[in-house]
């Protein structure tokens, strides 16, 4: 006789975006591992990317020990996908717990983790090399 067993659920999804990185956070019931992309985000490099994305862990405390988090990460550079992981990693947990406490912690250290930062680099404009920058006139 077969026995059937149930599908292993699905994990929820978080997202988290900065510039043009884009990160996305599966939870699931563990033992409080994370990774960045296959790599434990205790040996991810650079040191403040990494410490970047540890911020939210810290300010959780004990609940880290409860969730496996799986972050993939693409676009962008080291930093703006540290800041997209951090936002990811502060979403998931932040969906764990009931009460305002947790969100009033991580906006006190960070009003980005939760809300994400609206800038973006300003496109380049005719009669320069860049955005800003314009050839100098000189008027010897």
């Amino acid at each position: 006789m077969v026995t059937q067993t149930k599908p292993a659920a699905k994990p929820k999804l978080y997202p988290g975006a900065r510039k043009t990185s884009r990160a996305t956070a599966a939870l699931t019931l563990g033992k409080g591992r994370i990774r960045v992309n296959g790599v434990p985000l205790e040996v991810w490099q650079p040191e403040v990317a990494r410490l970047h994305m540890m911020a939210p862990v810290a300010i959780v405390g004990e609940l880290r020990e409860k969730y496996d988090l799986d972050i993939s990460v693409a676009g962008g550079g080291f930093m703006s996908q540290a800041d997209a992981a951090a936002m990811s990693i502060a979403r998931a947990y932040l969906d764990q717990v009931k009460g305002a406490s947790l969100k009033e912690r991580m906006a006190a250290y960070n009003k980005y983790l939760l809300a994400g930062d609206p800038r973006q680099t300003e496109p380049k404009k005719f009669g320069g090399p860049g955005a800003r920058r314009r050839r100098q006139k000189s008027y010897r």
